[in-house]
């Protein structure tokens, strides 16, 4: 990816961001997180937990600054992110925070995320 590209994508809406999440998730067949000495996690303004997750190692190191400033992007593989993370964060109650810019991201259900995956899929 060039710097511009990373730019570009990154000031997209939270909206346009989830779509470009999407469409390169399923197209390299892998989500990024943030890992140390275990998974970035956030909060939302109630105090429910996220996770957040990117469709490529650079946006996510783009978010390792201030509390994840250690922390260093680590690959998922599509497979195991929708067949083992996703029902497993959802029994833990953890949202997905979607392509976090240092500013939003698209918090959703679970259960829409798995079914956006599935659709996009569908098409390769």
């Amino acid at each position: 990816m060039n710097n511009k590209e990373i730019e570009v994508v990154s000031t997209l809406p939270a909206s346009k961001r989830y779509e470009y999440f999407i469409k390169k998730v399923a197209d390299f067949e892998e989500v990024w997180g943030l890992f140390d000495d275990g998974w970035a996690i956030s909060e939302d303004d109630n105090g429910n937990p996220l996770m957040p997750f990117w469709p490529k190692k650079e946006f996510a190191n783009l978010c390792a600054v201030d509390d994840w400033k250690n922390y260093k992007a680590e690959k998922i593989e599509l497979e195991d992110f929708m067949q083992e993370w996703l029902p497993g964060m959802k029994v833990d109650g953890i949202k997905p925070s979607i392509f976090w810019n240092n500013v939003d991201s698209s918090v959703l259900d679970i259960d829409t995320l798995f079914l956006d995956l599935a659709d996009e899929l569908k098409k390769y």
